[in-house]
């Protein structure tokens, strides 16, 4: 069975910097694009970033020039550095990834359970 675990939420006050991860365990063929997504207090859940296997990245633009993505495909894992925190940054952070669990099935997207971040002034 396929799981995502996130780690590396906190409460941090603004300003202070926080670095989420998350691993995929499981058997699994391939291991496509990866990503954060957050969901706040009351608000619908949105993109953060992601990346794709070969590197290639995307950011809202709410946390460009703040928030880092990368990924290790030998470990199967995606990160996230958040630098200049900030009040508005808080939510639970999930991890996402598209998979394809063996030769023949198809891709489809797996959700880790979420981590919170909090970002007190």
């Amino acid at each position: 069975q396929v799981q995502l675990v996130e780690s590396g939420g906190g409460l941090v006050q603004a300003g202070d910097s926080l670095r989420l991860s998350c691993s995929v365990s499981g058997s699994i063929f391939n291991l496509y694009g990866m990503g954060w997504y957050r969901q706040g207090p009351g608000k619908q859940r949105e993109l953060v970033a992601t990346i794709t296997s070969s590197g290639g990245t995307n950011y809202a633009e709410s946390v460009k020039g703040r928030f880092t993505i990368s990924r290790d495909n030998a470990k199967n894992a995606v990160y996230m550095q958040m630098n200049s925190l900030k009040p508005e940054d808080t939510a639970v952070y999930y991890c996402k990834a598209n998979i394809q669990k063996s030769k023949f099935a198809t891709i489809s997207d797996y959700w880790g359970q979420g981590t919170q971040v909090t970002v007190s002034s």
